[in-house]
């Protein structure tokens, strides 16, 4: 982080009962801790343990792997995975975007100082890593200096928020220029699991002050997502940007047939009901989506028979969420899919995202 900006810093500071928290501005976002695919139990007590103040059983600094923060040996983890490049998004980026958006100085430092260090893996890891850089929409002139400084480190994806951006939608014209800046520089904004603005009023998330995610925010996984695509797409956003690429990554594929009947029903019926579009269109809706959209999706949820639900139109992409517990050390045997079958699960979808 530029040394002026230090103040603004997140900071890992280990408590007395041996816990590694995530703290920023004299508030506790999270516990630092190391997850295993498969394991979530563990996760539940150890955050049982802390909310009860029980002693830590094992300090974070002891069990942290090496392929959890160095290229080289993530680019080893990935040979024993059988895999050839892999798509990394932030780890607690993905805890504490909401909690600094009271501060946007202290938002943009932080995304900044993780988006230098994502120049430096993308480097480091000889073209087989891809990070993903953490962006807002918030400051247009800040959104394009970072993107010209990603484009040139070869970074090619970014989170930002499928959310408000200051009580605006993601088609307002005030952002289009953002939209246009995604274009230019060749990097593709990406939607992700977070704690990012929320689709609902904190009102109904009644187990915010006990709980690491909210069980209404795991259920309705997919909602703000599909609102953003539903609002990017109506108001003629992907219209009229026609080389802007969208990714959805862990927030689940099975609402994908659903989303596009209702989308093309929703459009054609208020279309008539309302005397014309929100916004005029040359395509179905759902085109837009097919053209620039990629989507990830789990094994479990069998993408083979999604895309047949989709009428055969190839947008999914697999992934493993590795290495945290909801996700697999075993990604390719879980689809059981031979790859070389489908090419743009495996392969063509994610390079679609990264713009080759």
């Amino acid at each position: 982080m530029d040394p002026a900006d230090r103040p603004l810093a997140i900071r890992l500071e280990d408590d007395d009962l041996g816990y590694t928290r995530i703290v920023w501005d004299g508030r506790t976002i999270g516990l630092a801790e190391v997850q295993t695919p498969g394991d979530t139990a563990t996760i539940g007590e150890r955050h049982r343990r802390y909310l009860a103040g029980e002693p830590a059983q094992m300090r974070y600094d002891d069990q942290l792997p090496r392929d959890h923060w160095d290229p080289a040996a993530r680019c080893t983890t990935l040979d024993a995975l059988g895999l050839d490049e892999a798509v990394l998004f932030p780890n607690y980026g993905l805890l504490w975007e909401r909690t600094l958006d009271r501060s946007l100085p202290a938002l943009l430092a932080n995304m900044g100082a993780w988006n230098r260090w994502c120049g430096a893996v993308r480097d480091e890891g000889g073209g087989r890593l891809h990070p993903v850089a953490h962006l807002s929409l918030r400051d247009p002139d800040w959104l394009d200096t970072q993107l010209a400084h990603l484009s040139a480190a070869g970074v090619r994806l970014g989170m930002i928020a499928p959310a408000l951006v200051d009580g605006r939608p993601l088609s307002h014209p005030d952002l289009d220029r953002c939209w246009s800046a995604f274009e230019h520089h060749g990097v593709t904004p990406v939607f992700h699991v977070a704690d990012q603005r929320r689709p609902f009023d904190d009102a109904w998330y009644t187990d915010l002050d006990r709980a690491f995610v909210p069980t209404l925010e795991s259920v309705f996984l997919w909602t703000a997502p599909a609102l953003a695509l539903t609002d990017l797409i109506v108001n003629g956003v992907l219209e009229r940007h026609p080389a802007l690429r969208l990714g959805v990554v862990e927030l689940s594929a099975v609402w994908l047939p659903m989303f596009v009947l209702m989308l093309d029903g929703g459009v054609d019926f208020t279309t008539k009901l309302n005397g014309g579009p929100v916004a005029p269109l040359s395509l179905r809706p759902s085109e837009y989506l097919f053209r620039q959209v990629r989507v990830s999706s789990f094994s479990y949820e069998l993408p083979e028979r999604l895309t047949h639900q989709l009428g055969g139109r190839d947008i999914l992409m697999a992934c493993s969420d590795y290495p945290h517990s909801e996700g697999t050390a075993t990604p390719l045997p879980d689809y059981r899919i031979d790859p070389a079958v489908a090419p743009a699960l495996f392969h063509d979808n994610a390079a679609f995202l990264l713009g080759r």
